[in-house]
């Protein structure tokens, strides 16, 4: 029986993928979470086979929650569902050790393939999603950079960056500018949707 875990903040969609696996007679969704850390604490209470996991979750994204099972929970095969299959997305949630990546419109028989496929040992990516993420290319940002960003991506003054980074306000403004000179824009408002439209934040 391959034990797993769903997570996912849509109650709806949650209740309703439990249900449908709950057909299939060699899987078990033994914990169900809302949230990220919901579901890095049922994870580490129950020890899934494999996390289902969606990417835009309350409290820490699919990301975030791969992460912490890669380091915690390390036989846990980590599939992240997402309706935002950005490129940049797809390679930090392999670079955090997630085996699986797909969008949700797969059906819930071609879930608990994928489900089977990750609990034997193998990893699957949909394949539209791989061949866009080969083609859009790295991003050209650094960790720290592609950090700043994400904490000026809520309009916040550089002085609040600089607190929440423990970096000097001037800092700040010469990585927002690398960022924004490197994706050839005028301002960092520009950057943040460019780095968002490619997933990169």
């Amino acid at each position: 029986m391959i034990s797993v875990l769903l997570a996912e903040d849509e109650h709806l969609i949650r209740g309703a993928l439990a249900a449908l696996l709950s057909y299939e007679e060699d899987i078990d969704v033994i914990a169900q979470a809302g949230d990220g850390r919901e579901a890095v604490e049922l994870a580490l209470e129950h020890r899934p086979d494999v996390a289902v996991l969606d990417l835009l979750m309350p409290c820490a994204d699919g990301i975030a929650v791969t992460e912490a099972l890669s380091a915690k929970l390390p036989d846990c095969r980590c599939l992240i569902v997402t309706s935002h299959g950005l490129p940049g997305y797809l390679k930090r949630a392999l670079a955090v050790g997630a085996v699986g990546f797909s969008s949700k419109t797969l059906s819930a028989s071609d879930l608990a393939a994928i489900i089977r496929t990750l609990y034997q040992g193998n990893r699957y990516i949909e394949p539209s999603l791989a061949a866009d993420a080969i083609s859009i290319g790295d991003s050209p940002l650094t960790p720290r950079e592609t950090d700043l960003l994400s904490l000026a991506a809520d309009g916040a003054p550089i002085a609040d960056i600089a607190e929440r980074a423990v970096l000097t306000p001037g800092t700040v403004r010469n990585y927002l500018s690398s960022a924004t000179t490197k994706l050839g824009l005028s301002n960092r408002h520009e950057a943040i949707r460019e780095a968002r439209a490619h997933g990169w934040i």
